[in-house]
């Protein structure tokens, strides 16, 4: 146990709520980092500040940052979401570079703070093949951290936590209700239907489904569409 600050990235998903409630657990006081990117689900910044105040963040950044302004997404362009399964290729929805833009931004608050633990609910087992979710990236992004920074150079390296990176949809729905949370508080959806509702169609909504079913745990999630 500790009593250090660590940083969080909070979209508002489930993934990264439950890393969040680890860096929690494991003793750490909790500064949440959340980044708006005017990204298409827009609404799980929503959740990722119940999320935050729920886990007692002492801070919740929700940072500006268009990345509508690039494109090259379903998510950040007028580009349909995929809604045929979770294929092998990588998809539209991924955002060019998103981790290690949202990994930059918590690493400069974490120097800024002095922490040295940066928390990601990145995973690499039941995912939608997003390169910068594969344990090689957390590592060669740690090495980064090291190499970039004042604390670094000065022998303080940061630690980037991909607590899930594991575990697949089911284990993640088991560690949230070993933990204790209400799962149903996170957004998951990359294109959100009418009424609040998840699409049920996305990759993301058929991974978080899938999740729920193989945990053998209820969903609580309100679908339009319900596979």
């Amino acid at each position: 146990m500790t009593d250090s600050v660590a940083v969080a990235l909070i979209s508002g998903g489930l993934d990264s709520m439950i890393a969040a409630a680890r860096a929690r657990e494991d003793g750490h006081r909790l500064l949440a980092l959340s980044i708006d990117y005017n990204q298409r689900h827009h609404v799980e910044l929503a959740a990722a500040r119940r999320i935050a105040q729920t886990l007692g963040a002492e801070r919740h950044v929700v940072l500006p940052l268009d990345l509508r302004a690039f494109g090259g997404s379903a998510l950040t362009a007028e580009i349909d979401v995929p809604k045929d399964g979770v294929g092998d290729d990588i998809p539209v929805t991924y955002v060019p570079a998103r981790n290690t833009i949202f990994l930059s931004l918590a690493l400069g608050w974490a120097e800024a703070a002095g922490a040295r633990d940066i928390y990601i609910g990145v995973n690499a087992l039941d995912y939608s093949g997003y390169p910068d979710c594969r344990p090689e990236f957390i590592l060669g992004f740690e090495k980064l951290a090291e190499l970039a920074t004042k604390a670094g150079v000065e022998g303080e390296p940061f630690h980037i936590r991909a607590p899930l990176q594991d575990m697949t949809k089911a284990d993640i729905v088991r560690e949230g209700m070993r933990l204790g949370l209400d799962l149903g508080m996170s957004w998951s959806c990359y294109d959100p239907a009418p009424g609040s509702l998840h699409c049920g169609l996305c990759d993301s909504c058929r991974l978080r489904a899938k999740g729920f079913e193989e945990a053998g745990v209820p969903d609580p999630t309100r679908y339009a569409t319900i596979l």
